[in-house]
Parts: C-alpha cells; structure tokens; sequence
C-alpha cells in the first residue's frame, strides 16, 4: 500500500509503480475545470460549504476521480488534512495497485 500526497513535482519519464503514483499525485493536485483540453479532470475542490460536509464530499470526489481517470491504482482510504478555518483542505490518499496493471 502507497500513500500519496498532492504532486509538487512532475518526473518525466516515470514507468511501473512510480508513474501510477505520480498519476494518483497528480489528480489530487488538479482542480475540476483546471485543465483546458480535459475540464473534467480533476476533483472538485468546493467553496462555502461547512468543514464536516466538505471533508466527506472530499473522500468521495476524489475516490471517484482516482477510480475514473486512474483505474490502476485502488483506493484504500482518504484522510483530509488541514486547516477548515484558513480555507486549506488537503486529501491524502492510500492506495494500492492493481497487480495486473503492471
């Protein structure tokens, strides 16, 4: 099982494991209507809804957003960090990867 953390950096060139990590890095870090050519891609990251509801819509947008555009990688588990109150929200996301996919 990896844990994953929003992407800071992109390695070019990533195979096996380390590229559906960096897939599963990558989608937590990306916005819904971020991505030009792919406005779909991404979770949605909500504004003005209280902390406990946002925190729960968070688990399940980003399992589906994982599942949907990164089908290798099985989410075992979401836990949200952060400050509610300053406005920071951040998934952190355990997972493991389909073995037939590598």
């Amino acid at each position: 099982m990896y844990e994953v953390e929003p992407m800071k950096n992109i390695k070019f060139g990533a195979t096996g494991v380390e590229e559906i990590l960096q897939n599963v890095a990558f989608i937590l870090a990306t916005p819904i209507m971020s991505c030009p050519l792919d406005r779909e891609f991404g979770w949605d990251t909500g504004i003005d809804e209280p902390i406990q509801i946002r925190k729960a819509k968070i688990v399940h947008d980003v399992t589906e957003a994982i599942g949907n555009f990164e089908p290798r990688a099985i989410v075992e588990s979401v836990v949200v960090d952060g400050d509610g109150l300053a406005g920071k929200l951040t998934p952190r996301v355990k997972v493991r990867i389909n073995d037939e996919s590598i």
